[in-house]
């Protein structure tokens, strides 16, 4: 069941909190396409998606500069809840732009291994990369809608980004075959970025439910699941 949110329309928001609202909306479907250019140069070596990756990180810092810039006047001009609003907003562009830095370092990481890199991790990258892209599918859906359920979601999924991360970091530590040293070192490093990422994911899931619920939920131990 979805909750009614009592909340003041953004169209009767000031123009400043209206502007940044729209930043950070537009910076979640930034973040999205940067996940879902990388998981398309993992699944072939695309050049067109190799540059999307960079144009989206270099895009989610400039939208961060603008946030900078605007939020400090801002704060100044609105009511309490307004201003809680646009501490998100300031929340909110410190993970995307941590994810959009993470999501480009993988990238550039993987064109070094390319395309020499094996199916088993192939797999794995491509699942992590896929994940994440939902994620923040559903972090942008949950801010535009003020709706708990995906970021629910997201917190119950974070698991599956990490359970991957973990599969490839035993089969480089643990395995019997011999693969080069620089070769392992790269994919390791790709996988615990997309697994930061994905912890970033996590902390947006739970600011939006901290924007809709008014109380923080960071130090839960269980969030209830989500609807199948």
């Amino acid at each position: 069941m979805k909750r009614t949110i009592s909340r003041e329309p953004i169209s009767r928001q000031p123009a400043s909190t209206q502007e940044l609202t729209h930043l950070i909306r537009q910076a979640c479907l930034v973040a999205k396409d940067a996940a879902s250019n990388a998981g398309e140069f993992i699944a072939d070596s695309s050049k067109m998606a190799f540059l999307a990756v960079k144009d989206c990180e270099k895009e989610l810092d400039r939208i961060e500069r603008q946030v900078d810039e605007k939020i400090t006047s801002a704060i100044t001009e609105v009511t309490e809840p307004e201003a809680r609003e646009l501490l998100a907003c300031l929340k909110f562009i410190t993970d995307l732009e941590r994810i959009g830095d993470l999501t480009w370092s993988a990238t550039k990481r993987l064109q070094a291994v390319t395309p020499r890199i094996l199916t088993d991790d192939k797999r794995d990258l491509t699942t992590m990369a896929a994940t994440l892209q939902t994620m923040l599918e559903r972090i942008h859906e949950g801010f535009v809608n003020r709706d708990v359920e995906p970021a629910n979601w997201v917190l119950q999924t974070d698991s599956q980004i990490d359970k991957a991360c973990h599969t490839m970091f035993r089969r480089h530590l643990e395995s019997t075959d011999r693969r080069p040293r620089e070769y392992s070192t790269s994919l390791l490093l790709m996988a615990q970025a997309f697994e930061r990422a994905g912890d970033h994911a996590k902390n947006l899931a739970e600011e939006v439910l901290h924007l809709v619920e008014g109380k923080s939920v960071r130090h839960e131990v269980k969030r209830r699941k989500p609807k199948e």
